[in-house]
């Protein structure tokens, strides 16, 4: 059985109309004779959708009883029994009741799509697991439910329902997304046009990535290699010299003139791996890359131009942007040069020649090892050929007349290619100009002389003399290869420890200052800040020096007191103390010294954003409290202000009954006034974190009760349902009890008159929740965070029911007594607020 297929529906938000598209698409699919059934879907009470459903085959959906309460959902095996050839499934990302088969909607999708049965469903970008953080910094609200990228990418078809801000805020105004009561609080926070533009930008752009997949996959099934620029993309090639910032700034002008065009860095090492630009620079332009938005790879290739068009055309890439040769014109002669080269090579690709400072100065010569065998191998290789060479001619001359010329040609190469292997190139070479001349002077005719007589043997000298040299020169060659390698293992392996130090998220500068010391070995290395203008004499100054952070004992105050320093900026060096690096170790210090700027500065950023976050936190209360409180401090005031001056008033006589309606109108005020102003001192305390707090074991079967009485007239909307088993909870009891009336009188203020607010606990492991569960209308699970902000009506309330300080407050006090506050939404609508309360060791222990 072949495997269904996935169609998705996506949308920047809800209400552009996925599940209408969805719906549609099934009624077009059943005119044209496909069995198509409705598997599950969430009308929203939105009547053109309801409509759609008219006529549709839908599968019951399965019931689910869950600590009490009835839930309906998807029935999976109901419709694989079915096996219609298209199933209509919404809400991709929804999780499902407990007690179903999967924790995921899409993982119900996929046992359907296993059984054969395509599926067409509906889901948001702001649940792609991708985008969450994204979606949470524009929006403010964190989204719980949320489906692997991978799972939509696998889709067969991907339909992108869009629709502009303004078209979906008139939707909303007009009632055909929330329903009216609801409508005011979207609008003005999650539905805000800022957000809706920004999560229409990501939703396009998932979907551009999306289709270059498909472009991707598309031309290389058809073997297609040539560029279709289908999108602008710039490619920058970095070989590791100074003049790679210049190319990379050039590059990011150039796709900064196309919007929405993508960036890439490539450097091309060669297959050896020995060969390439220096660590610390690429890893600097690196991040420069980075920083404006490109990304950075690595290839490799012995053919430079074209791996650099392999690479390009892999990526689908419209621009190649190289530096200037800086060759020589000589050398220009004898090879055209990478840039010359790509470009004759390019075809359609655009190919940029960008001149640079480093051009004037010519090509550098890559830096010389060192000699490739120590001193003691060069030592014995000498004495090898020194006292070899005279020995092997005194074994050799009593076989003079028996042994053959050639033949001793060949036991001198072999000495020659062993001095070779034990000294390298000069006392080898050397053993082979000496071994030439013995041979010619006590071995070859005429004997004794150093002339030949046949020029046979001139030949096999001469022969004998270049082998010798290529033979010692192969072997000096490898042993510098071989150390060249042991040197890149050792940096690569330093690379991989700062690679993985950064990957780990250890990013204090302590930490990565002391895997640098351990590295190289060293007695301390620090990071030094100047602490003024520089100045030509202030490297040995530890006056104009500020330690930021540093490892080891005895830490350099000044670069001069170094025994090597790194300069990352003018302000920041890298100083570092024990032992004198080489060229080499000094360039993967230089990398570790642009990993520690970039660490120092995400530190400073960091200290900025909290030092910053209070401040915005308290001028944000500052506004809300005086924008709210303008006009609720005012409200009673006024009416205490209007009912005492009327029974002050001379000019009308009162009778009893007025008067007293007008005291008590007057005591309802001044009551609310109170109330108002001990919420904001309470809020203040706890911002302030000086709330007192007397917790204790805490039985709720008496503090429900009082919670329910003190709520006044409203107490008959109240009933409670609490079980006298239930353990007691470590809480304040005045705390608790304010807390309990101010989720039961929000609850109330909001349910139909002919429902009553609804109250309950129960235990759960080590918690007791507490239930207010109303049947209000709700609010959207989207902005169900936003209720506890401080100063938030949502548009759920007129301006004469208070700040919008009890449900900020109810989570405050709740959670300074260890507590949490969670809303969730009533089966069959409303709001039920869960306090959850940890249970008393004493109630454990009993």
């Amino acid at each position: 059985m072949s495997r269904g297929r996935l169609r998705v529906y996506l949308g920047a938000a809800p209400g552009v109309g996925k599940t209408y598209a969805m719906l549609s698409e099934g009624r077009r699919a059943r005119e044209r004779g496909r069995d198509v059934v409705v598997g599950f879907v969430e009308t929203h009470d939105r009547p053109r959708t309801a409509s759609l459903l008219e006529g549709m085959e839908v599968i019951p959906r399965k019931t689910f009883v869950h600590r009490g309460a009835t839930f309906t959902d998807l029935d999976v095996a109901a419709v694989i029994e079915r096996a219609p050839k298209a199933a209509l499934i919404d809400e991709l990302a929804h999780t499902n009741v407990p007690g179903a088969k999967h924790v995921k909607r899409w993982q119900d999708i996929d046992q359907i799509l296993d059984a054969g049965i395509d599926v067409i469903t509906t889901v948001n970008i702001q649940h792609l697991e991708s985008v969450n953080d994204v979606v949470q910094e524009i929006t403010g609200i964190p989204q719980r439910e949320t489906v692997p990228d991978e799972v939509v990418r696998r889709a067969d078809q991907i339909e992108l329902v869009d629709m502009s801000p303004e078209a979906l805020r008139r939707r909303m105004a007009h009632g055909n997304v929330y329903t009216p009561e609801k409508v005011d609080a979207a609008l003005s926070n999650y539905f805000r046009v800022g957000n809706l533009t920004a999560l229409r930008e990501l939703a396009l752009l998932w979907v551009a990535g999306k289709v270059d997949d498909q472009l991707d996959r598309y031309r290389a099934d058809h073997g297609i290699a040539g560029t279709w620029e289908a999108r602008e993309r710039v490619v920058v090639a970095l070989t590791g010299g100074p003049e790679g910032d210049t190319l990379v700034r050039r590059a990011a002008r150039i796709a900064a003139r196309t919007k929405g065009a993508d960036l890439l860095a490539v450097h091309v090492t060669s297959s050896d791996g020995l060969a390439g630009g220096d660590p610390a620079t690429l890893t600097r332009q690196r991040s420069l890359a980075e920083s404006m938005g490109g990304s950075y790879h690595q290839v490799v290739g012995d053919d430079i131009p074209r791996a650099l068009l392999d690479f390009a055309r892999g990526v689908n890439a419209t621009q190649l942007v190289l530096g200037a040769s800086r060759r020589g014109r000589f050398a220009q002669i004898f090879a055209r040069g990478v840039g010359v080269e790509t470009t004759a090579l390019s075809g359609p690709i655009d190919v940029h020649l960008v001149t640079h400072e480093e051009v004037k100065k010519g090509r550098r010569r890559p830096e010389r090892s060192r000699a490739a065998l120590n001193r003691k191998r060069r030592l014995a290789g000498w004495a090898t050929a020194v006292a070899g060479m005279p020995l092997l001619t005194a074994v050799l001359l009593p076989f003079r007349d028996v042994i053959s010329l050639p033949s001793e040609i060949l036991l001198f190469l072999c000495l020659v290619v062993g001095v070779a292997l034990v000294g390298g190139t000069w006392p080898a070479f050397t053993a082979a100009v000496g071994g030439s001349l013995l041979l010619n002077w006590f071995f070859t005719p005429p004997v004794g002389q150093l002339t030949i007589a046949d020029p046979e043997n001139l030949l096999a000298l001469i022969v004998f003399v270049l082998v010798a040299a290529a033979v010692s020169t192969i072997v000096d060659l490898a042993a510098r290869r071989t150390r060249e390698a042991a040197r890149a293992r050792a940096d690569a392996e330093a690379l991989s420890t700062l690679a993985g130090h950064v990957l780990r998220g250890e990013a204090a500068l302590p930490s990565l200052l002391a895997r640098l010391r351990e590295t190289f070995g060293l007695d301390s290395v620090t990071l030094l800040e100047r602490l003024g203008e520089p100045a030509p004499d202030d490297q040995g100054e530890p006056e104009a020096w500020r330690i930021i952070a540093t490892s080891g004992a005895a830490p350099c105050t000044s670069p001069a007191s170094a025994d090597n320093d790194v300069q990352i900026d003018d302000r920041l060096v890298l100083a570092a103390r024990g032992r004198l690096l080489n060229a080499s170790d000094r360039r993967v210090l230089e990398a570790f010294a642009a990993e520690a700027a970039v660490a120092l500065r995400q530190e400073r950023l960091q200290q900025e954003a909290e030092q910053a976050r209070p401040l915005a936190e308290a001028d944000r209360m500052r506004t809300a409290l005086l924008a709210a409180v303008s006009h609720d401090l005012r409200t009673p005031l006024a009416a205490a202000k209007a009912a005492v001056e009327s029974l002050r008033s001379d000019d009308v006589t009162w009778t009893p009954g007025d008067r007293d309606e007008l005291l008590a109108t007057a005591d309802e005020s001044l009551d609310r006034l109170d109330r108002l102003v001990a919420n904001l001192l309470d809020m203040s305390r706890l911002q302030a974190g000086v709330l007192g707090l007397a917790l204790q074991p805490v039985a709720l079967e008496e503090i429900v009760p009082r919670s329910i009485d003190d709520l006044g007239p409203l107490r008959d909307r109240v009933e409670g349902d609490i079980c006298v088993d239930l353990p007691d909870i470590v809480a304040d009891p005045v705390l608790l009890e304010r807390v309990l009336v101010n989720l039961m009188s929000n609850a109330v203020r909001y349910s139909p008159a002919d429902q009553n607010v609804l109250i309950t606990a129960s235990r759960h492991e080590d918690q007791v929740e507490i239930r207010v569960i109303d049947r209000g209308p709700g609010i959207p699970r989207e902005i169900h965070d936003r209720v506890f902000l401080p100063f938030q009506r949502l548009g759920d309330r007129d301006n004469g029911t208070g700040v919008g300080l009890g449900l900020a407050l109810s989570r405050g006090l709740t959670e300074a007594m260890g507590g949490t506050l969670t809303p969730d939404e009533t089966p069959g609508g409303g709001l039920t607020m869960i306090v959850s309360m940890p249970i008393s060791s004493r109630a454990v222990t009993r």
